[in-house]
């Protein structure tokens, strides 16, 4: 007696072609739902939420790109995504031109401050800071709220960093890009020297 073989192949081309369309969709849920998992994961009992945003208060600034901003109880090291600025307190380096200008702008802005930390695609970085953009608002939309309450881009525009993109960490920029720009050919902060 002879068995049937079960049609895989014909089954699978089936699926295929009926899900075409739709598994590019699927692919973004799930991606979707991990990066949500990981916000959350990384979104202590009881922080502040808004607008995909987490809210916490400035406690310490360690340089022009480095802060320590307390989330629910939490001190975190937060660098700031797609911006650098010259090194003042690195171990292995002396402080570079314009550095001191940078880090005294960062506490003079952010110091006691509550800000909203957004996240980007990769959290954490191989020191474990969290890297985020920091708003002084909830987080707004558009280039005009960007340039106005965007920490991160405030350093750019007023020239006291230059542009920093690390991948995969690269919603902004092509807006960082034109702020720097526009800030070097103003000769702002430490393009005028």
């Amino acid at each position: 007696m002879k068995t049937k073989k079960f049609p895989t192949r014909r089954l699978f081309s089936l699926l295929k072609r009926e899900s075409k369309g739709s598994f590019k969709s699927i692919l973004y849920y799930i991606v979707g739902a991990c990066v949500l998992a990981v916000f959350y994961y990384f979104s202590p009992p009881g922080a502040s939420v808004t607008g995909g945003a987490l809210s916490g208060r400035v406690t310490r600034v360690v340089d022009g790109d480095t802060v320590h901003v307390a989330v629910s109880g939490e001190d975190r090291t937060v660098r700031l995504i797609g911006v650098d600025t010259p090194e003042t307190v690195h171990p292995k380096k002396p402080a570079q031109p314009y550095g001191k200008e940078a880090s005294d702008f960062t506490k003079k802005s952010l110091t006691g401050k509550t800000v909203w930390l957004e996240y980007d695609v990769s959290p954490l970085d191989r020191y474990k800071r969290h890297l985020a953009y920091i708003w002084l608002t909830p987080p707004g939309k558009g280039e005009t709220e960007i340039r106005k309450n965007m920490f991160n881009a405030r350093l750019l525009l007023d020239g006291y960093g230059k542009t920093m993109t690390i991948q995969p960490n690269s919603k902004y920029a092509d807006i960082f890009a034109r702020f720097q720009k526009e800030a070097r050919e103003s000769k702002k902060g430490l393009w005028g020297k």
